[in-house]
């Protein structure tokens, strides 16, 4: 009740030649004003705002406005979110993004040509929508997971190791030196570790790609083909599992943030 209560005394009017002004905020300064040279003005004041904003705030028509609102505020800052997201991969997989939304906006147009119900219509851009960002995510971790540093190949690596490991077999080495060979070797076989998981990470970004890719041609070349709109299922179980993996660096939140929007599932697991 808060926010119907302070959209309320903040609602602004449209005024002739200035604008929109918050009229409540006007007329409560002008009752302050008044109310220096006669004190009653405040109580009067104070009477005429409580009255005028709850019964603006309870007002249903009213609640309806305010949450229109929110609703356009929350699907403005997801849309800022995911087109910062799109800005951080580089210009070919942006134009891969590109390219798919196309034929998803094909595919509506086949089904709008077609006579499509409005709720067919509207439930098909919604499973597009989240095809479309399911897509996007992985361009994110996969430009993630391509700028990463990896000094060593993993033939240098396993060579590295291959010394270490020679060196631990000879005998007569000072405990603090085979101590330091040993923490080191330790160290390159987690390198080793980090770097093939990250290859094969890379291979089931690339796989689910592929595959989203050929998901939507189907989905054009049946609704072109078969004349008749189908409902289009957005569930795709991916190859690479994501999540908790850290592979979004420091877009982690704004892709969780947006995982949640795009998929009710999650949404009710996490919730759970």
């Amino acid at each position: 009740m808060w926010r119907y209560l302070k959209s309320a005394f903040l609602v602004r009017v449209e005024v002739p030649a200035l604008g929109h002004l918050p009229a409540n905020v006007l007329l409560a300064a002008a009752f302050v004003i008044l109310g220096i040279a006669q004190p009653a003005f405040w109580l009067l004041g104070l009477a005429v705002e409580v009255t005028l904003v709850f019964s603006l705030a309870f007002n249903p028509r009213f609640q309806n406005y305010v949450r229109s609102l929110e609703l356009k505020a929350s699907q403005d800052g997801d849309e800022q979110k995911r087109n910062e997201l799109f800005q951080t991969i580089p210009p070919e997989s942006r134009q891969r993004i590109a390219d798919l939304a196309a034929k998803c906006s094909r595919v509506l147009d086949v089904y709008r040509s077609q006579q499509a119900e409005d709720y067919v219509i509207d439930s098909n851009r919604d499973a597009l929508n989240r095809l479309q960002w399911t897509y996007l995510k992985l361009l994110v971790a996969r430009a993630h997971l391509t700028s990463t540093n990896h000094t060593d190949s993993e033939q240098s690596l396993q060579s590295k190791i291959g010394e270490l490991e020679r060196d631990l077999q000879q005998p007569n080495q000072p405990d603090s030196l085979r101590e330091s060979k040993a923490a080191t070797l330790a160290i390159f076989k987690k390198r080793m570790q980090n770097l093939q998981k990250s290859g094969q990470t890379l291979e089931e970004v690339d796989s689910d790609l592929t595959r989203i890719e050929a998901q939507v041609d189907l989905l054009l070349e049946s609704a072109s083909i078969q004349g008749k709109p189908q409902t289009i299922a957005s569930d795709i179980e991916l190859a690479s599992d994501l999540l908790g993996m850290g592979v979004f660096g420091e877009d982690e939140q704004a892709v969780s943030h947006l995982d949640r929007k795009y998929s009710p599932a999650k949404a009710q697991q996490d919730a759970s």
